[in-house]
Parts: structure tokens; C-alpha cells; sequence
């Protein structure tokens, strides 16, 4: 089961993968409702944010998301002339799963974030590879901005604090961050549902 997830998800399988418009329309909802909702709940979403990068629960269940994704990765993927070195990979990782969680507590909401963001870059980059449609570049944009603010995540969470401090101490730039969301995925929902 979780072989065929990998192939659908990174366009292994002989018919394709996951094809660019659900992609498209999916993320295109996501970011929407996230930033209404941010919009509409500004003091829940603000209190969130300033919580998110030390809430020890929110890390433990990002980085059991992003160990299982992993491990999926790794027993299925093609790792070419570094086939033997799979076992071994597939037994330290699990015991580097366990030992961060027990002693690398700090940011790790903000580590274990940057490292599904890394992953979830794979299929969206995935979707739109090869695709004729010049708008499917929008999903590339997106991805490649994750794959940047996740590198920053992992090695340096602290950033993150930082960041949200900078955001929320001037309500137009919370306004800013806010809409451009919206504006970004009500685009993207469009070209999708007409273009893709």
C-alpha cells in the first residue's frame, strides 16, 4: 500500500501520479481557508503562532508525520548506486527519530515543520513537472519557497520566532502576509479549475 502511495505521490507509476489539477485546486483551497481563517480569527491565529515554534505536543506530532513519510521514502525510493547503504538508513533513522524526540526538545515544532515542508515540496514539484501549462508555475513557486523557508527550519529554528515577532509587531504587515495568502491561493484555485 504504501509502495503504490510513493509511486502515485512522485509520479512512479506507468499511468502518472498525482495529475496537476487536484494539486492545483487543493493548495489553492488550503491557503485560502488558512489565511480567512487567520484573517477572521486574527487574536487565535496570532496566539498560535507566537506558541507554535516551543509546543512540544505540536512537534512530536509533526515529526511522527514527517518519520512515517520518510521511512516511506526510504524503502521505496531509487537510491542508485547507494542501494546497500537502505538498511542501514533504515535503522538509524528510526532510532534518530527517538533520540530527537527526547533530546532535541527545543523548536522542535519549528524543525519538525521545516521538515515536512521539505517533503511535501516532492509531489507538488512532481505534479507540475513537464506540464505544457505556463501557470503551473505557480505550484513550482510554491514549493521552492517551502523548500527554502523548511532549510531555515531545520538548521535554524529560531528564525522562525523571529520572523513572527517582525509579522506581528505592525498590524499592516500581519494585513500584508494575510492577503497576499489569500490572493496567492484565490489564483491559484482559478487557474487551476480553468487552466490546468
Amino acid at each position: 500500500m504504501l509502495t503504490d502511495l510513493h509511486n502515485y505521490l512522485y509520479h512512479l507509476e506507468p499511468t502518472g501520479g498525482i495529475p496537476l489539477k487536484p494539486t492545483g485546486i487543493v493548495l489553492g483551497l488550503a491557503l485560502l481557508a488558512s489565511h480567512l481563517w487567520a484573517w477572521k480569527n486574527a487574536d487565535s491565529a496570532k496566539a498560535f503562532l507566537k506558541a507554535f515554534p516551543r509546543h512540544y505536543g505540536w512537534g512530536v506530532a509533526l515529526l511522527s508525520i514527517g518519520f512515517v513519510w520518510g521511512m516511506m521514502c526510504l524503502f521505496n525510493m531509487d537510491m542508485g548506486e547507494f542501494f546497500f547503504l537502505r538498511k542501514w538508513f533504515l535503522m538509524l533513522v528510526p532510532i534518530g527519530f527517538v533520540l530527537v524526540l527526547l533530546y532535541v526538545k527545543e523548536f522542535l515544532a519549528v524543525r519538525a515543520l521545516g521538515s515536512l515542508m521539505l517533503l511535501a515540496a516532492g509531489p507538488v514539484l512532481a505534479a507540475a513537472f513537464l506540464q505544457p501549462q505556463v501557470t503551473r508555475l505557480l505550484l513550482p513557486i510554491l514549493a521552492y519557497a517551502w523548500i527554502i523557508a523548511g532549510m531555515f527550519f531545520v538548521g535554524m529554528p529560531y528564525l522562525m520566532r523571529d520572523w513572527t515577532t517582525w509579522l506581528l509587531a505592525k498590524p499592516a504587515r500581519w494585513n500584508l502576509a494575510v492577503w497576499s495568502g489569500v490572493a496567492y491561493g484565490a489564483l491559484l484555485l482559478v487557474l487551476a479549475v480553468t487552466t490546468y
